[in-house]
């Protein structure tokens, strides 16, 4: 009777065990699919501009510079109310020029990617990140993923994003 007690009790811990990760994670990816939809958007829409390249630190798509240009990642916004970038690699570093995430009321274009982060690590390898990870100071659910030139060659960053709630 002991015996059948502690199985039913090893069961029962087991499956709240799994239970609690369940719910753990989801709170974690509660964006994911967004972000994943959000990101194909942006790829596929600089894509229809042409190929990237990088003239004199600028990021083009085609003819298009998106150095300071805001209408692919205000679309974004407006249409899954997400953050968005588009990173321009420069020397070493990865340096936002096309950006709706906020620092001090400004858009923060000209900050760069944390060359310290999980982010880059991954992105130097030529993968993509979805995680959680602090922008600027505050927690965001993100996914980035490499822009590569015609021949391969990692020459910015596209990122999509929700700031978690404090």
């Amino acid at each position: 009777m002991l015996r059948n007690f502690l199985k039913h009790c090893s069961r029962l811990t087991v499956v709240l065990f799994i239970i609690g990760l369940l719910v753990g994670c989801s709170s974690k990816t509660e964006h994911s699919a967004i972000i994943k939809e959000a990101l194909n958007v942006m790829k596929a829409s600089a894509a229809k501009l042409g190929e990237p390249k990088v003239v004199e630190d600028s990021l083009f798509f085609g003819t298009t510079k998106m150095n300071n240009n805001y209408v692919l990642v205000d679309s974004l916004q407006a249409k899954y109310g997400c953050t968005a970038t588009f990173f321009v690699k420069k020397g070493n570093e990865f340096i936002r020029i096309s950006t709706d995430v906020m620092q001090e009321g400004h858009r923060a274009v000209g900050t760069q990617l944390d060359p310290n982060g999980p982010v880059i690590l991954m992105i130097r390898k030529s993968k993509p990140f979805y995680g959680v990870v602090d922008i600027l100071g505050n927690q965001y659910e993100t996914g980035y993923e490499p822009i590569k030139n015609a021949d391969g060659e990692i020459i910015g960053v596209y990122y999509v994003g929700f700031q978690i709630k404090q």
